[in-house]
């Protein structure tokens, strides 16, 4: 597995997730045989907190310490925000010491609500 960060990480997240992103954004992303198969977006970076979106597999606790000392250490910011409408996602940023704080109705299209989860970094587990 290789860690990479050039557009190719937010077109799998777009596909995936069916969301545009809008520049400013960075990303990282896990490659393998060649094929992206992961992949994280950083945007909405407000100082204290940035919005990532997450799609894909492949996550290996290396990586997710990555992610955090990234957002916390290096960015300096003090809190993750999420929004997903998939309940599988949820269940990991709560692994992850994430806390569902809210519902965006309709977030996703007519219908598909968005649950707002925000992780701590005081709660972050790596």
């Amino acid at each position: 597995m290789i860690i990479i960060t050039d557009a190719r990480v937010a077109e799998l997240v777009t596909r995936l997730t069916g969301k545009v992103f809008a520049p400013p954004f960075t990303c990282a992303g896990i490659e393998k045989d060649g094929e992206v198969i992961g992949g994280v977006v950083f945007n909405v970076y407000e100082g204290n907190d940035i919005h990532v979106s997450i799609a894909g597999k492949g996550w290996t606790k290396g990586f997710l310490a990555d992610i955090g000392n990234y957002c916390y250490n290096q960015l300096g910011c003090n809190r993750i925000t999420s929004v997903t409408e998939d309940p599988k996602v949820v269940r990991i940023a709560e692994r992850l010491g994430g806390k569902i704080e809210g519902c965006l109705r309709n977030h996703f299209g007519k219908g598909k609500d968005g649950f707002i989860i925000g992780i701590l970094k005081d709660e972050y587990k790596f």
